[in-house]
C-alpha cells in the first residue's frame, strides 16, 4: 500500500456533473423497477400478501438514514464520504471498517446485477426461443459486464448521463404497468396489505414474515446513498448531495409502495406468497405484463432488463470512488486512486471491479444456479448496508454534538436517528441470523442466504487483521480518513475532447 501522492493521475473531474446526473445516480443504485420485479418480488416467500408493509417499513427507516447522510454531507462532501463520516464523527477505525463494508458490498454489486441481467435473458430467450439457459446466462452476464466496465472507464459524465435516461424509461414503464393492475384489480384493492393479516406464510407468520421479507425491500433501497461517492465530481455538492439522497429515498420508496401495492391487489393477497418464485418467464412481472398488456410485456421485460443494467454501472462508479479515496490516503492498493489522463475516471479500479464480478458472479452462479446465486449475494448486501446505516444515524448525532453544537437540532440530529437504528435491527438480526432463540421474530433463512452472516463475520475478521496491521505499521493513515478532498485545491487537469457534452 501507499499513499495516494505516489500514485500519479490527475484526479478526479471536478465538478463534472450537476443535480440531475447525481440524483439518477442514487435512483439507478436502487433498480428501480429490477427492484420491484426480483428483490422486492422475493420478499413475498416470507410476508406474502402483507409484503406493501414490508416495503413501506424499509421507506420509513430509510428516509430516517436519508435525513441522516444528507446532514452529513451537508459538513463532509468527499469521494471517500462512506468512510468519512464515521471516521470524523466516532473514530478512524470506525471508519475504516464501514469502509471495509462497504467495500465488500459495491464490489458485490457487480455480479449481482449482471448474474440478474444473464438470468433474464436466459429465461426469456429459452421460453421465446428455446435458447439454452445456461449458456446464454452465462454468456450474456460477461458481456454485461464488460459493457458496465466500458462505461465506467469513460467517465463520470458519460456513465451518469446514460443512468439518467435508463432511469427514466424503466420508472415511467412500471408507473404505467402499476397503475392498469391497480384499475384491473377492482373491488380487490384493500388497506389490509398493509397490516398483518395477510402475513400468513408458514413458518414466517405475522412480524417474523415481515422481519425476513424487509432484508429484500431494503435491499431494493441500497443505493440512495450511491450519489454520496460522487461529492468531488459535483457541482456544489453540500447541496447537491443532500437533494439527492433524500429526494431518490422518498421518491423511489412511494414507487415501491405504489408498484408493490399493485401487483398485490391485482395477484391477490391471499395466495401473494407464491408471487415470488422467480420462474421460467424470468420474473413474476413480466407474467404480469403479459396477463395485462399482451405483446406488450416485452416493454416490461426491457424496463427490467435496462434497470438491472443500470443499477450495475451505478454500482460500479460509487464502489470505484469509495476504492480511490481509500487507496489515496494508503489504506487500500496505491494502483487504484490511479485515474486516467484522459477520462478522470478511477480505471485501474473499473478493471479490478470487472475481474471481481467474473470471478464471483460466474462461479457462485453456475454452483447455485442464478437465482439462488442472486438472492443469496443480495443478503450478504443487506446485511453489511443495514448496518453500515445504523453507523450512519449514530455518526450523524456524535457529529453534530463534537464537531457542530451550534448547529445541534434535537429531531434532526437526535430523535431521527434513534428511530433510524431502531427501525433497522429486526431485518439486520434476521439477515445475520442472530437471536433466534431469544427473539420470536427472528426466523432463519433458508440455504444459502442462511451462509450470509459467516461470509459477512469472515470478511470482517479480514478487516479486523488490516486494520491491526495498518495501526501497527502505519498509524499515521487512519486519520487521513478524516479528510473533507472536496475542500482542498484541485490541480489543473487536460481538458476533455471536443463533444456537444464540453459546452455545459
Amino acid at each position: 500500500m501507499a499513499t495516494a501522492d505516489s500514485t500519479g493521475g490527475s484526479g478526479l473531474a471536478r465538478g463534472a456533473i450537476g443535480l440531475r446526473e447525481v440524483l439518477f445516480q442514487s435512483v439507478t443504485s436502487m433498480a428501480p423497477a429490477g427492484a420491484v420485479a426480483l428483490s422486492i418480488a422475493v420478499g413475498a416467500g416470507y410476508a406474502g400478501g402483507a409484503l406493501p408493509l414490508a416495503v413501506l417499513l424499509a421507506l420509513v427507516a430509510c428516509l430516517l438514514v436519508a435525513s441522516s447522510i444528507g446532514q452529513l454531507a451537508k459538513h463532509l462532501p468527499s469521494a471517500g464520504s462512506i468512510y468519512t463520516y464515521p471516521a470524523e464523527a466516532l473514530h478512524p477505525t470506525i471508519g475504516f471498517l464501514v469502509g471495509w463494508g462497504y467495500a465488500l458490498v459495491e464490489a458485490l454489486l457487480g455480479p449481482t446485477t449482471t448474474v440478474l441481467v444473464g438470468y433474464l435473458v436466459g429465461s426469456v430467450m429459452h421460453d421465446e426461443f428455446d435458447w439454452p439457459f445456461t449458456t446464454t446466462w452465462i454468456v450474456v452476464m460477461i458481456v454485461a459486464a464488460i459493457l458496465i466496465a466500458l462505461l465506467n472507464y469513460r467517465g463520470v459524465r458519460v456513465s451518469a448521463q446514460v443512468g439518467t435516461v435508463l432511469g427514466l424509461f424503466e420508472i415511467l414503464v412500471f408507473v404505467v404497468l402499476a397503475a392498469w393492475l391497480v384499475i384491473k384489480a377492482g373491488p380487490g384493492n384493500t388497506g389490509a396489505v398493509f397490516t398483518l393479516r395477510f402475513a400468513t406464510v408458514p413458518g414466517y407468520h405475522g412480524f417474523s414474515g415481515v422481519a425476513a421479507a424487509s432484508i429484500y425491500t431494503v435491499l431494493a433501497f441500497i443505493g440512495f446513498e450511491a450519489s454520496a461517492p460522487l461529492a468531488e465530481e459535483a457541482r456544489n455538492p453540500r447541496r447537491t448531495i443532500p437533494i439527492a439522497v433524500v429526494a431518490s429515498c422518498c421518491v423511489i420508496g412511494l414507487f415501491y409502495v405504489f408498484t408493490t401495492y399493485a401487483g398485490d391487489v391485482y395477484f391477490g393477497p391471499q395466495r401473494y406468497a407464491t408471487f415470488g418464485g422467480l420462474g421460467g418467464s424470468g420474473s413474476p412481472w413480466i407474467t404480469l405484463a403479459r396477463d395485462v398488456w399482451g405483446i406488450g410485456w416485452v416493454v416490461a421485460f426491457f424496463a427490467i432488463l435496462n434497470s438491472t443494467f443500470a443499477n450495475g454501472n451505478a454500482g460500479t462508479l460509487a464502489t470505484t470512488r469509495t476504492w480511490y479515496a481509500m487507496s489515496r490516503i494508503g489504506l487500500l492498493p496505491a494502483a487504484l486512486s490511479r485515474t486516467h489522463p484522459r477520462w478522470n475516471s478511477p480505471h485501474i479500479g473499473v478493471l479490478v471491479q470487472l475481474v471481481l464480478t467474473l470471478a464471483i458472479g460466474l462461479p457462485i452462479g453456475i454452483h447455485f444456479g442464478p437465482t439462488a446465486a442472486f438472492v443469496f449475494l443480495a443478503t450478504i448486501l443487506s446485511g453489511v448496508m443495514i448496518a453500515v446505516y445504523m453507523v450512519f444515524n449514530l455518526s450523524c448525532t456524535m457529529f453534530y454534538l463534537r464537531r457542530q453544537r451550534s448547529e445541534f437540532n434535537w429531531l434532526l440530529h437526535l430523535v431521527i436517528p434513534i428511530l433510524g437504528i431502531a427501525a433497522f435491527i429486526p431485518a439486520w438480526l434476521t439477515a445475520l441470523g442472530i437471536g433466534s432463540s431469544a427473539l420470536k421474530f427472528v426466523t432463519p433463512l433458508t440455504y444459502p442466504s442462511s451462509k450470509a452472516g459467516l461470509v459477512i463475520g469472515v470478511w470482517y475478521l479480514i478487516g479486523l487483521a488490516v486494520l491491526g496491521y495498518l495501526s501497527m505499521r502505519h498509524p499515521a493513515r487512519l486519520p487521513e480518513m478524516r479528510r473533507v478532498f472536496a475542500d482542498e485545491p484541485q490541480p489543473p487537469r487536460p481538458p476533455l475532447p471536443a463533444g456537444p457534452d464540453t459546452d455545459r
